[in-house]
């Protein structure tokens, strides 16, 4: 999808695809919106920054933006949801919104290494994706990892993204975050 003009229409472009996409479920009970909106509200109520709230909202984006279906990881597709994300969101939003975006994926690797029973806790699409993403990191990987300067983002962000899974939540919708999208958008133009 190419680049949207301005910050109101870069907006509007994650509005669409949430619109047209954000009810597919990719393995979860919930639909992409309600994941990302619950996510959303967990860092928001942790009092997290702005960027962090959006990265929270926008970390599954990838999976709107490219079409390997709602099975792809039935089909043995690691759709690299993370990355495609990312670099699309990259082309609006600061690196504290994008990165731990990016991030999140290789924060569950490193958390399914770092914590015991971290891995056995996830949701069977987690662990199944988890395991086409490369399974959990090496030591080696892992002493990496823990240097990056989004590191601290990363692994609160996929914190949140465990949370966010809940069928039947009551949670603010999608228009509620429009106005900071934006703002955190026009920030970086």
């Amino acid at each position: 999808m190419p680049r949207p003009a301005s910050p109101d229409d870069f907006v509007a472009a994650i509005f669409d695809l949430f619109e047209r996409m954000g009810g597919d479920h990719y393995g979860e009970a919930v639909t992409q919106l309600d994941h990302a909106l619950q996510t959303a509200h967990h860092a928001r109520d942790a009092g997290e920054t702005d960027a962090l709230v959006a990265a929270a909202l926008l970390h599954d984006i990838g999976h709107l933006l490219k079409k390997h279906g709602q099975d792809a990881a039935d089909r043995g597709i690691d759709a690299v949801h993370e990355r495609i994300g990312a670099a699309w969101l990259a082309q609006a939003f600061a690196p504290e919104v994008s990165e731990p975006v990016r991030l999140h994926v290789e924060a569950k690797r490193y958390l399914a290494t770092a914590e015991p029973g971290y891995a056995a806790a996830l949701s069977p699409a987690s662990l199944q994706s988890l395991h086409l993403q490369g399974g959990p990191m090496n030591q080696d990987e892992a002493a990496v990892f823990c240097t990056h300067p989004h590191f601290d983002t990363a692994i609160r962000l996929r914190r949140y993204d465990e949370m966010g899974k809940t069928e039947g939540a009551v949670i603010a919708p999608l228009a509620t975050y429009r106005n900071k999208l934006t703002a955190l958008a026009a920030r970086s133009a």
